[in-house]
């Protein structure tokens, strides 16, 4: 079993890719849907406070792994030989990651400028999004508490995604094909 996994700042592109993924017939597993749920779970309005507040209880009671160890049936679920993993969000997933599917866990970041990734903020209206560019740093300092940083740099590949969608796209089927063992499609 083969699990690849994103890894990225937010609104970087790792649901972009993540769709792209599915497009291709491979299933995904969503690490923040498992806080989504959770918020909701809760009775709590999925906006980006609730979310983060969950998302850190979660890692302070359960461990920083929380999400990764939630997922882990989820992935084994789909019976698929390649899954793909959206969302890890620290070293610790991705370390529960690899010790759970040692080799077969693979793990790609996505790069995107600041400036890009709010300007994507605003056109994709998530309720648990931002609403400024300060409000995005400071969930890029959120995440990186949770070990982000060392998470990207654990990345055996990186994909910039400061371009086109297209460009984008067509970077991530080359280098999902390379793991489904056939060409890339268009």
């Amino acid at each position: 079993m083969k699990i690849i996994a994103f890894v990225g700042m937010p609104a970087s592109g790792k649901s972009e890719a993540a769709r792209i993924a599915a497009e291709m017939g491979i299933p995904v597993i969503n690490m923040g849907d498992v806080i989504r749920k959770e918020v909701l779970r809760r009775g709590l309005e999925p906006n980006d406070s609730n979310t983060g507040m969950v998302a850190t209880q979660l890692r302070k009671c359960e461990g920083m792994d929380a999400v990764a160890v939630r997922c882990i049936s989820q992935i084994r679920d789909t019976g698929s030989d390649l899954v793909v993993v959206d969302g890890v969000r620290g070293i610790a997933e991705v370390e529960c990651f690899n010790r759970e599917f040692g080799e077969g866990f693979i793990l790609i970041s996505i790069y995107a400028p600041i400036e890009v990734r709010f300007s994507r903020v605003q056109k994709r209206g998530r309720s648990d999004d931002m609403n400024s560019i300060e409000g995005l740093r400071n969930r890029d300092e959120r995440e990186l508490g949770w070990g982000m940083g060392e998470a990207i740099e654990a990345s055996s590949i990186e994909i910039e995604n400061n371009s086109t969608l297209e460009t984008f796209k067509k970077d991530v089927i080359e280098v999902l094909s390379n793991y489904l063992g056939k060409n890339p499609v268009e």
